[in-house]
């Protein structure tokens, strides 16, 4: 029944006017048959409305089938949009995932619009189901009304042109297909360029064809391979012009509020090549006679919520980076450098506003009381961690001796405090070292260094701690909503893995009552400079659950903390912005405090940027592996000294202590007998010999492959296999190890006979 027509009325007379009148009246119920209804169409007629329809679209008048007909150019009230990109506001810009161009004309884009008190917000290459709506000045816009399955329609490649047009994209990613590109779907695109393509239908034969969407860049730029883990996990590193704007705009902070420490004597202690300084630290003697022998510390840490405030431009953009993202090659940072850099980085001699913690310390290091202050502070000196461990030591350097008598050796008297009692809470100590890469001019790899673990590190480390969980005692006492750092203790299913694999070493780890983090660091003592220790530091290590942001608070196991939040570096995560946002409303210090709406959200805020994280974590690792692969592609053929990191049941992953990155040897090239997967034993096992490889085994190999785009290296096994304890290589009831029957046997030798 056409719009507005009562059941008594005459159908409207079937001309092309009514009919398109109708469909644009009705955008979501206009099929062939709606239309019949409507019209009253009856035996011949149906073929009128046949001919009628058909040269409706002929004239491009008329989009669609007769299951659903549609003015050309009109969205339907709802529809299935694409986030392609943003404006220049960051806000989110969706398409219709079903448009033809060649009949709707240019594809509209729309700007996306969410409440995020209904769940996680949407974000870039996501699929979402939007209401079509109009503001005010008649702009159209899309409100989500859910999020669909993520669909990542396309894919990053290196564009490898052929003469006369046309060519093929090489993959970036370890699972993705080559491309091949028809001429005239290059998009301007050069050889050697990094772009992104849309894959279209598979080919019967041949390379899938995909059509190039957009041009990233010259893999020739000596950042192109960590750009590639930008685009590949959809990590926003262009600041929009609006924000921009709202940084470049931003002024000196007041002293409203504020307390006023400039004479105070705070220090920066950080890295060499520092760019931004969150945070500063000042220890003194207690001169109070109740608390003999015990020091006051202050940590300053920069004042970013007076600076980026709820609602702003600043803040969204803050909120949807979630985190700086740190490559060998750069910094991708959560705010603009005029705030990161300028206006909230505590440089040394100049005026900054900051947000305090001053807590004494008693003579055994634990903490008595602290409080917090919001203020205007000026680092007296900026230091290295080298410099101010060389001042202490005694080494006459850059440091001047002022400095070090009454600024740094204060410091080193209350971590000295600080560390009986850490000592005492015996969080989980692991030892894994860290790498580091340093590239060249080229953005190619010159070596890889293991950075010497200083006390300038650990005091600085101790005392960013001692202020988290001041601050979260804080807001907690003030029932205050917040944001926890939480860490979980390792489950039960984790547990036991982990147990029975010690057990294979001849070590026992409790069954009954709670387990503390002392409980693992017995163990790591007990292989301690032995055989077993990175093997033992690895699998307890990998028992750990993963640390999170929540609004609830679990704890910190790894810490071995009761209550934790992250306070000291709102510059690079959104997590302590959150938590100085918490402190100025709990304490009524002034401006910039929690909103409504960020309390409101606090659980999905907590999901958003422990998302972040995690993308951030896997971006950094993957910009690592494929450097590393660079760095070795011209050395296939060289052996290595490698450390079992992975055992699966398609092969292991042997990890180049030198480099810091690894690579796999398949199952199926290990020797001249089968190899079954031990889960308990952490092993692959020979069915004959009972020798295999283990977890954590030093091993020889020979790079045989890389692949540096994809950041895959593929070695062949050179040492020998082993004899293992006998639990490691027999097999149980538990049928935790992979099992064979007759048939997969009789599979297994023939494959012996072909090798």
């Amino acid at each position: 029944m056409a719009k507005g027509r009562s059941r008594n009325d005459a159908p409207p007379e079937l001309t092309r006017e009514a009919v398109l009148r109708f469909i644009a009246d009705n955008p979501g119920r206009a099929s062939k048959r709606d239309i019949a209804k409507a019209f009253a169409v009856k035996g011949d007629g149906r073929v009128a409305l046949k001919d009628l329809l058909a040269d409706l679209q002929a004239e491009g008048l008329l989009a669609g089938s007769r299951k659903r007909f549609s003015t050309p150019g009109v969205l339907p009230p709802v529809a299935v949009l694409e986030i392609r990109s943003r404006d220049d506001d960051g806000g989110l810009l969706a398409e219709p995932v079903s448009w033809d161009e060649a009949v709707d004309g240019e594809r509209p884009r729309l700007a996306v619009r969410q409440d995020r008190a209904k769940g996680p917000a949407a974000g870039l290459g996501e699929r979402i189901l939007a209401s079509i709506e109009e503001d005010e000045g008649g702009t159209r816009f899309a409100r989500i009304i859910r999020i669909l399955e993520q669909r990542k329609t396309t894919a990053l490649g290196v564009f490898r042109a052929r003469p006369g047009g046309g060519g093929r994209v090489e993959p970036v990613e370890r699972k993705q297909p080559e491309y091949a590109i028809k001429p005239g779907d290059e998009n301007g695109a050069r050889d050697g360029d990094l772009v992104a393509v849309e894959p279209g239908p598979r080919a019967r034969l041949g390379l899938p064809f995909a059509t190039v969407t957009d041009v990233v860049g010259s893999m020739e730029s000596e950042r192109a391979i960590s750009t590639i883990a930008l685009h590949a996990h959809s990590i926003p590193h262009v600041f929009p012009k609006a924000v921009l704007s709202e940084a470049e705009a931003a002024g000196p902070a007041s002293m409203d509020h504020r307390e006023d420490w400039r004479s105070l004597p705070l220090v920066t202690i950080d890295p060499a090549d520092a760019k931004d300084h969150d945070d500063a630290v000042h220890a003194v003697p207690d001169d109070d006679p109740a608390n003999p022998g015990g020091m006051v510390v202050t940590v300053a840490i920069a004042d970013v919520s007076y600076y980026v405030r709820p609602g702003t431009k600043l803040d969204s953009e803050a909120r949807l980076r979630g985190n700086s993202v740190y490559f060998p090659d750069r910094v991708v940072p959560m705010l603009p450098e005029r705030i990161s850099n300028d206006l909230c980085s505590l440089r040394d001699n100049v005026d900054r506003p900051a947000l305090a913690v001053r807590m004494v310390l008693g003579a055994d290091g634990e903490k008595r009381r602290h409080s917090f202050h919001r203020v205007m502070m000026r680092s007296h000196a900026k230091i290295a961690y080298e410099a101010a461990q060389a001042a202490i030591d005694g080494a006459t350097g850059d440091v001047d001796a002022h400095v070090t008598e009454t600024m740094l050796k204060p410091l080193w008297a209350a971590y000295a405090l600080a560390r009986s009692a850490r000592e005492r809470r015996q969080p989980l100590d692991l030892d894994l070292p860290e790498r580091k890469l340093k590239l060249g001019p080229d953005g190619r790899v010159e070596k890889v260094v293991v950075p010497a673990r200083l006390d300038a590190h650990r005091l600085i480390e101790e005392f960013m701690i001692l202020a988290n969980v001041a601050a979260a005692e804080s807001l907690e006492s003030k029932r205050q909503a917040l944001i926890y750092r939480a860490h979980d203790a390792p489950s039960l299913a984790k547990l036991e893995s982990l147990r029975e694999f010690l057990r294979t070493l001849e070590i026992s780890l409790a069954k009954s009552g709670t387990l503390r983090p002392s409980h693992f660091n017995g163990i790591l003592s007990q292989v301690k400079a032995s055989e077993h220790e990175s093997l033992v530091n690895e699998v307890v290590l990998r028992s750990q659950s993963q640390a999170v942001y929540s609004p609830d608070n679990i704890g910190h196991f790894g810490l071995n903390l009761d209550r934790y939040a992250h306070f000291t570096s709102p510059i690079r995560r959104y997590a302590d912005l959150i938590v100085h946002r918490a402190l100025v409303t709990a304490f009524d210090l002034g401006e910039g405090g929690l909103s409504r709406e960020d309390e409101e959200n606090l659980q999905a805020t907590a999901e958003e940027i422990s998302r972040a994280e995690r993308r951030a974590m896997a971006a950094e690792r993957d910009t690592v592996d494929r450097l590393i692969a660079h760095h070795l592609a011209d050395r296939i053929g060289d052996d290595f000294e490698g450390r079992i990191a992975g055992v699966t049941k398609a092969g292991l992953f042997v990890a180049l202590p030198a480099f810091g990155a690894d690579g796999f040897v398949p199952i199926s090239t290990l020797g001249n007998e089968f190899f079954h997967y031990d889960e308990v034993g952490r092993s692959l096992v020979g069915d004959r010999s009972g020798n295999g490889y283990r977890l954590g085994d030093t091993v020889e190999i020979r790079l045989k492959e890389a692949i540096p785009l994809a950041g895959s290296m593929q070695f062949e096994m050179l040492s020998e296999p082993r004899k293992l304890p006998r639990e490691a290589g027999s097999f149980h009831k538990t049928g935790r190890k992979q099992r064979f029957g007759r048939r997969e046997k009789n599979v297994a030798g023939k494959v012996r006979k072909k090798r």
